[in-house]
């Protein structure tokens, strides 16, 4: 018998070599691995390879998801909400019901109930399988809306999975149903909210860097233990811990930490990632055998799967060009609510203007200069996000295109995979619905995965784009974080990190330096100099943060600019370390 641990280390090398040469074939990675794993076990010595559902359910899911969550923009995600989560949700009740009723007409004793539980299964597309989009290159709106889906939808096809098994015991009660799915989703969002503001609490105290890592592999399955446990959503628990966390990270994390928690969750996302693709593959043989032993053949599965796929694309193509109507109209009717915008600036200067000439006027509650200002201040940062979520949906108006787009990338995958095992043993043609959910599964992979790239080519959309900033928007940004460096260096306001100040002309001559532009920036050798440039990050850090607020910039512009003063910062505690 094979040592599991060679499996282990095996398995880790194939996903590793398959990740660095698949791309250059243009190939995507996923689908190699699941051939690979189809590969190896029809060797004749390759014994029958399963794995417990809940392992993927438990093990595999809560830090896949949660990784794919902490990396979520969330700037663009708020912005989307609403068509993100009627993907995740509408879409998932829709797809479910349409399915069950097909499944219930063409499967002799199966019922309604269990063919929406088989529907529930086969409705949610993939975090894993929708990576695939992501790097298509496809425009960053887009892959924002399939990523929010991908992480939201799981829960509502679980809770109906659940109500649905339930149904074929005790019989289907509607308001049971909608209660259970209101209370899965209230508590995951409560408990996940609650487990990553703790841990940004907690590990924003924890200064030593393996000490710290370890507590963050703990966190999605602090989330989603107790909510399951509970009767909620423990994926969307762990999914709302990763948003939290990849929200607070640049006010409370380190550089060190926000540099080590990018580099492992990469690393085990791609483990993850790749493993469930490459067992994928290797219980295909066990499933098929059942299957031949079951039904003298493998048609029948294999129409039904087939079948099942067309409706729920056909569904999810009738849903979306619904969706892309409904933002097309929101799109055109920017200039109107740019208008009000501008009418609500002109108030709020007049209001600040009138309370500078008559204090007394506003009440004594606005009666504290410090009060005033701040809600002023509050008012226009208000103003300036919905100006810039206008321009966003003007800028980045969604067409019949990206709609192809949004239909064709929502694959299945692990989810459908690791639901379809946990139909109880007693199921009515259990080994038939199982083999369905991974033939849905395979096809829509082979199927859309194969074919995407050039559907985007067809399309005429751009495969080079990614969802990087662009270079104006980044040399924008820049610009404005170097002012406040700028600001802070000429007020004198600032000091070492022992708390001393700077020399008067050291900062003459910083301040000096730090209006070049930054080709004509040359590094200073002087410990006092390297000091001064460590204090001037922080205060473009907090700058950074401000304007994180206000949604002139996209979620990758911010994120590339908190890099980028993270490694400065690195750097130049090196050098002034290492001078002591």
């Amino acid at each position: 018998m094979i040592d599991p641990l060679l499996i282990v280390v095996g398995g880790i090398v194939v996903v590793s070599l398959v990740t660095v040469i698949a791309p250059r074939f243009n190939i995507a990675g996923p689908l190699v691995l699941m051939a690979i794993g189809l590969g190896v076990s029809l060797l004749p010595f390759v014994p029958a390879f399963a794995v417990e559902p809940e392992i993927i359910l438990v093990g595999v899911l809560p830090p896949l998801l949660y990784s794919a969550a902490v990396q979520l923009p969330a700037i663009e995600f708020r912005r989307d909400f609403a068509p993100i989560a009627g993907l995740s949700v509408l879409l998932v009740v829709l797809s479910s019901l349409g399915l069950g009723l097909f499944f219930a007409a063409v499967i002799p004793g199966l019922g309604l109930a269990l063919g929406v539980a088989l529907g529930a299964i086969l409705s949610p597309t993939d975090a894993v399988a929708t990576s695939i989009a992501k790097r298509l290159g496809i425009a960053p709106r887009v892959v924002t809306m399939l990523e929010g889906e991908s992480l939201l939808n799981d829960a509502t096809a679980l809770v109906l999975l659940r109500t649905a098994v339930a149904a074929v015991a005790s019989g289907f009660a509607f308001m049971d149903a909608v209660g259970s799915f209101a209370w899965g989703v209230l508590l995951a969002l409560a408990l996940g909210g609650l487990v990553g503001w703790g841990n940004l609490r907690v590990r924003e105290r924890v200064r030593n860097p393996a000490a710290n890592t370890a507590l963050s592999f703990t966190v999605p399955f602090i989330a989603y233990l107790p909510t399951e446990h509970l009767g909620g959503s423990g994926l969307v628990a762990a999914v709302v811990a990763g948003i939290v966390t990849g929200q607070g990270a640049a006010r409370r994390f380190t550089p060190e930490q926000r540099v080590s928690d990018r580099l492992n969750w990469r690393t085990i996302e791609l483990i993850l990632e790749g493993g469930v693709f490459l067992v994928f593959g290797l219980e295909l043989k066990d499933i098929v055998r059942a299957n031949l032993q079951e039904h003298e053949g493998l048609w029948h599965g294999t129409w039904l799967a087939l079948s099942a796929l067309g409706i729920a694309l056909l569904i999810r193509a009738v849903y979306v060009a619904a969706l892309i109507w409904l933002q097309g109209r929101r799109s055109r009717g920017t200039p109107r609510g740019r208008e009000r915008a501008r009418r609500a600036s002109e108030r709020v200067d007049d209001l600040e203007e009138a309370y500078r000439a008559n204090p007394d006027a506003f009440g004594r509650r606005g009666a504290s200069p410090e009060r005033a200002r701040e809600r002023f201040a509050w008012a226009r940062r208000r103003i300036t996000r919905t100006l810039a979520d206008l321009d966003y949906y003007r800028d980045a108006p969604l067409g019949w295109r990206h709609g192809t787009v949004i239909v064709w990338a929502g694959m299945r995958g692990v989810v459908t995979l690791a639901a379809a095992q946990t139909l109880p043993r007693e199921t009515v043609e259990r080994p038939l619905l199982i083999f369905v959910a991974f033939l849905v599964a395979l096809f829509s992979l082979l199927l859309q995965g194969l074919t995407l790239s050039a559907v985007v080519r067809a399309l005429g959309l751009s495969e080079g784009g990614g969802a990087g900033p662009t270079r104006e928007e980044q040399r924008a940004l820049d610009a404005e974080l170097r002012g406040a460096a700028v600001a802070a260096v000429t007020s004198g306001t600032l000091a070492r990190r022992n708390g001393e100040p700077f020399p008067a002309e050291l900062v003459e001559r910083a301040g000096a330096r730090l209006t070049r532009p930054p080709d004509d920036d040359v590094t200073a050798r002087a410990r006092d100099l390297l000091e001064l440039r460590l204090a001037s990050i922080e205060a473009m850090r907090r700058e950074l943060n401000r304007i994180s607020h206000d949604g002139r910039y996209s979620t990758a512009a911010l994120r590339h600019a908190l890099a980028e003063l993270d490694a400065d910062q690195l750097s130049l505690e090196l050098r002034i370390d290492g001078e002591d």
